[in-house]
């Protein structure tokens, strides 16, 4: 298992300019998946929580989803593409295996040569994977002052799924949320502590079994269906519950921070069940927990921004408010991440 953390400083912090989401306009129902996944609309809702989900057109990758979230949160931020030192993209879905969907985004936004890009890959963790990424780049750019990056999480995971596999299809949509990071001004909500951990002990519990190098493409692996996510949620489910409360209590004692303190709980939308149990069992069941899987469904890394996004939007989050957000996927890879609104 692995770790990394940044906890509270006096000095230069990193701060939220803005914020932006898009979620495809093609809602798909329950009704349009019972059917072939062999299960009833009822039992969809019973097991997941979840009513809808959104589809990428034909003619969307995982880039356009992307790039449309990233230019919303530009235009809050007042800033244009040339002002960012940094695009990343956490993403498990890229248009293709490579170049990164980041430098696709960085193009589409008309970047320049000076910004980096670069694609995150810890599936549902990928956005605050790059959130922290994104942070301690700026923190450590030359000149004592952060500049700005932009932050992604964007999936198009309804373009992997089995749909005659009622564990799988019936959880995804696709969607994008993005946000502007730079200096922390008076106002603006900052990032007051991040944590990254993994275990790849269990790596096999959600996958993609083809495609890549170990199990390149063949006739064999495409009549197998072994191109879809293939995932067992119950041991999923079953491995969050054993390792994220420890997490999260080791995560708070490190930066002197108390459950009774926190607002607001932003947590990765794997299914509005899961995000209503975990935060039960975390202990947080005095804070508000936002939550858009009932209307998108699991959205991979997008979950967490466009949820946050839909926070802002609706006004719920006040300045001061302390917001805890709490990713876990596969891999397993784990992130929280601490804001002062």
């Amino acid at each position: 298992m692995s770790t990394h953390h940044g906890t509270r400083s006096d000095g230069p912090a990193v701060g939220i300019a803005s914020i932006g989401s898009y979620v495809p306009p093609n809602v798909i129902t329950n009704a349009e998946l019972a059917g072939p996944a062999g299960v009833t609309e009822d039992w969809i809702v019973r097991k997941t929580g979840i009513r809808t989900r959104r589809r990428a057109g034909a003619e969307q990758a995982t880039s356009d989803l992307a790039a449309e979230a990233a230019r919303q949160a530009l235009a809050k931020a007042g800033l244009r593409a040339a002002d960012l030192s940094l695009v990343i993209v956490g993403t498990t879905t890229p248009d293709v295996l490579g170049p990164a969907v980041a430098c696709q985004v960085a193009d589409q936004l008309g970047c320049d040569t000076n910004t980096a890009a670069f694609d995150v890959h810890a599936a549902c963790s990928g956005f605050l994977t790059g959130l922290a990424t994104a942070e301690k780049f700026l923190l450590g750019s030359s000149g004592g002052t952060p500049g700005h990056a932009l932050v992604i999480g964007a999936d198009a995971y309804t373009r992997f799924l089995d749909p005659a596999d009622r564990r799988t299809v019936v959880l995804w949509g696709d969607g994008a949320g993005a946000v502007v990071l730079g200096p922390a001004a008076e106002g603006r909500p900052r990032i007051l502590a991040t944590k990254l951990l993994s275990d790849g002990s269990i790596a096999g519990l959600a996958t993609i079994p083809a495609g890549g190098s170990r199990r390149p493409a063949t006739h064999e692996t495409v009549d197998g269906r072994a191109h879809y996510v293939h995932m067992d949620g119950r041991s999923v489910s079953a491995a969050l519950q054993e390792a994220v409360p420890g997490m999260l209590d080791d995560f708070l004692k490190e930066n002197g921070v108390e459950k009774s303190e926190i607002a607001h709980v932003v947590m990765h939308q794997g299914n509005a069940n899961l995000v209503a149990h975990l935060t039960g069992m975390l202990g947080l069941e005095q804070a508000r927990a936002h939550l858009t899987a009932p209307v998108y469904g699991n959205t991979g890394s997008a979950s967490i921004p466009v949820t946050l996004d839909q926070a802002v939007r609706e006004d719920a989050v006040r300045p001061g408010d302390l917001v805890l957000m709490i990713a876990f996927g596969a891999g397993l890879t784990y992130a929280f991440t601490l804001l002062r609104w």
